[in-house]
């Protein structure tokens, strides 16, 4: 056996010979194996070689610089180092001082610009604390760090990520990379680049003192222009098959960070988010950025990052909180479409909380909403107002009529057409007075109430034509009733009682966003107090007619104006131009509704076979004298409705009426002054003995001279009452 054999088999503590051939000869038979040589263990270490005399200066210059909080005093220290670092490196050869300094390290040196692409740096003055391949980082005598580009390069070190900086050095521009100055290599697959404090603290660093210290001491160094363009987020689930997975992956951290620590810190740095304010820059930089422009782009900056997170928002609310998904939360109603079919999509949300309505039944559109949210804050300011539980009929965003609960009488109950019904709710009486303010323009209605739904107030609900209701609440009698009208599609809206929206409201008109103070102005007593006619006394049936008269016109489309009588509405002019129009439309319709009390029209012959909405159509061509102007079939369809046709309502039969409609005392209310008297002459006509508006028009005197003549009592409100 050889002594390689011997050894192997000793080694391994092997007492089978063969065994151990066998390992020999597949391991180290005919091979070489360098082996230590344990002498050369044992020699002593080379000591290393002493450092020249420039070499420990210039040591010595690299550990001012990264050991101390730097200061221009600090500085000048270094700078007296330098000087002896440069005289060491000469060392009196003064024929290659040129190749010498060019080789020679800079740190430490006094520098002063004599010329430059940007006239603001031309004259600044400073010691070398750094230098790069495009730069010198200067501090100047009031310890100011400046960064000074080198002749011919950028003007600036660039820092770049993953694929853009490889794409703008593929273009042969020099550029680090971010893990340049993080030491930390990107990770999980990109989506960690930049979220590091060498990137946020030189963005986010000002030009404080304790801020250049804190810098100094980590060795780390301003940036001056962030450039940042995001995912495209808006553009990925746009598209029709965007999967969840991918939307999420679209969401840019880092990205948006930069652009807020730099638009945070635009004092000093230049955020640009967006393309087109690229050739701007380069031009503003020649002479020095202007603070204004910085301004201007952090603004950019925080609008962009704004829309980009509500984007986000939205799309993760119809994700997860809406009301087509089984969360809990909800947040959003997803409409079938907008204002029109063709306007799509379409939906309601809420940013904040929870949405504040519930659908009980059917499926809410956008005027159905528009609707439902303005009737509501009409009747809940009503209730609160006169302590009386209110109704509204609403037909595109104004009320056909409003009312509060004040008891019916018999004749009333027969006007209303409810004279059939023994159980009437307060509730449902303030319904009853508000669907029958205007009949015609109360057909297929959004009705809002400010109390529980009880069963007499869903029973007249159920028997007419309306698109929906809003309430706080429904009994179960109530719900049962509704929940079958229109074969279970009537819209049933819950919504809380407690919910109080912002002070601030925004609407966005042709791209335009608009804001404003909600008008949440209250109307109680005191609002009619500065009474400027000669007739002062203001009953408490007409503060109540005034309430409502004012209360319903701030929710209803300008120019408006409204008559009041017990308790409700009976004329709305909404939504004209002209005020006049506004008085004389509202004036005709409150004439109307008090002709439908007269005698004979209570008492004409119909045929049994005739509906409601059939009736309340044909009263109306009665007693605005229509029917007797129409001819063929319009006229052969409504004589058709009665046992026997009716004759026309004499001229002294309309007047006699009318001069008990002026016993009542009606309450006129003008979101706006009156700006002639006028429409005192016309609201006269229509029995008005109280008026409620706005003083400041160069008429002023006119109008309450107009009113003072017929006796009215006029109010001078304190507020306009404009509403769009």
């Amino acid at each position: 056996m050889s002594f390689a054999e011997k050894l192997l088999r000793s080694r391994l503590n092997e007492d089978n010979e063969e065994k151990a051939k066998k390992v020999y000869s597949s391991k180290l038979e005919d091979s070489t194996v360098m082996l230590d040589n344990p002498l050369k263990a044992s020699k002593p270490a080379a000591k290393p070689a002493k450092p020249t005399k420039s070499k420990r200066r210039r040591q010595q210059l690299q550990y001012s610089v990264k050991k101390c909080a730097m200061s221009y005093e600090t500085a000048v220290k270094m700078n007296k180092l330098w000087n002896e670092y440069i005289k060491d490196i000469i060392a009196g050869d003064i024929n290659s001082i040129q190749s010498k300094m060019l080789k020679a390290d800079l740190c430490g040196c006094r520098l002063i610009v004599h010329s430059s692409n940007n006239a603001s740096l031309v004259g600044k003055e400073g010691i070398c604390i750094l230098e790069t391949e495009n730069s010198f980082a200067i501090i100047t005598p009031d310890s100011t760090h400046k960064s000074i580009p080198k002749n011919g390069s950028l003007g600036f070190n660039l820092l770049g990520s993953g694929g853009t900086s490889k794409k703008i050095r593929d273009a042969g521009i020099p550029i680090s990379d971010v893990q340049d100055i993080t030491n930390a290599p990107e990770m999980l697959g990109g989506r960690v680049k930049t979220l590091h404090p060498a990137v946020h603290g030189g963005i986010l660093a000002t030009n404080s003192a304790s801020d250049n210290a804190d810098l100094e001491k980590q060795a780390y160094t301003k940036i001056d222009l962030v450039i940042c363009n995001l995912y495209p987020f808006k553009e990925t689930v746009a598209k029709p098959d965007v999967s969840l997975p991918n939307a999420v992956e679209e969401i840019d951290i880092g990205g948006v960070t930069l652009l807020r620590a730099a638009a945070k810190n635009h004092e000093r740095v230049s955020i640009l988010s967006d393309p087109t304010d690229y050739k701007s820059f380069v031009e503003s930089y020649k002479n020095g950025v202007d603070q204004s422009l910085r301004n201007k782009w952090a603004l950019k900056a925080f609008s962009h990052t704004a829309d980009y997170d509500n984007a986000i928002s939205n799309y993760f609310r119809q994700q997860y909180a809406s009301l087509d998904t089984s969360n809990d939360l909800v947040q959003r109603f997803p409409l079938r479409y907008g204002a029109n079919p063709h306007q799509k999509p379409a939906q309601a949300y809420v940013t904040q909380g929870e949405m504040p309505i519930k659908v009980l039944s059917g499926s809410p559109g956008y005027i159905n909403l528009l609707d439902g949210l303005n009737s509501w804050g009409l009747v809940k300011e009503l209730a609160e107002a006169l302590s009386l539980p209110a109704a509204a009929s609403f037909k595109h965003v104004s009320p056909a009529g409003a009312a509060v609960g004040v008891p019916l009488n018999d004749v009333e109950k027969k006007v209303f057409m409810v004279d059939d019904l023994k159980q009437m709710s307060p509730l449902a009486t303030a319904y009853a007075r508000a669907r029958g303010a205007d009949r015609m323009s109360s057909f297929g209605d959004f009705i809002a109430l400010s109390h529980e739904v009880d069963y007499a107030t869903a029973r007249i609900i159920n028997r007419e034509v309306s698109d929906g209701v809003i309430a706080p609440a429904y009994s179960q009698e109530a719900l049962e009733i509704l929940q079958k009208k229109k074969g279970g599609k009537y819209c049933m809206l819950q919504i809380d009682p407690a919910f109080t929206p912002s002070d601030i409201e925004t609407r966005s008109v042709y791209g335009i966003t608009l804001e404003q103070r909600r008008n949440d102005a209250k109307i109680t007593n005191e609002t009619f107090a500065n009474v400027v006619s000669n007739e002062k006394a203001l009953s408490k049936q007409a503060l109540i007619d005034l309430t409502v008269a004012t209360i319903a016109v701030k929710y209803t489309q300008s120019n408006s104006v409204g008559y009041a009588v017990n308790g409700a509405v009976v004329g709305l002019g909404a939504g004209q131009q002209s005020r006049i129009h506004c008085t004389r439309l509202a004036g005709d319709k409150a004439d109307n509704w008090w002709l439908r009390h007269h005698p004979r029209v209570l008492a004409l012959p119909w045929k049994k076979s005739v509906k409601r909405a059939e009736k309340a159509n044909a009263i109306d061509l009665f007693v605005t004298g229509e029917a007797w102007k129409a001819t063929g079939s319009e006229r052969a369809q409504w004589e058709s409705m009665f046992e026997e046709v009716p004759a026309p309502l004499s001229e002294e039969e309309v007047k006699s009426h009318a001069k008990e409609f002026a016993q009542l005392g009606v309450a006129c209310c003008s979101d706006a002054f009156f700006p002639f008297p006028d429409n005192v002459h016309r609201a006269h006509r229509s029995g008005v003995k109280y008026v409620a508006a706005s003083i400041g028009s160069v008429m002023d005197e006119e109008v309450i001279k107009a009113a003072n003549e017929y006796g009215i009592v006029y109010s001078a409100l304190p507020l306009r009452l404009f509403h769009h």
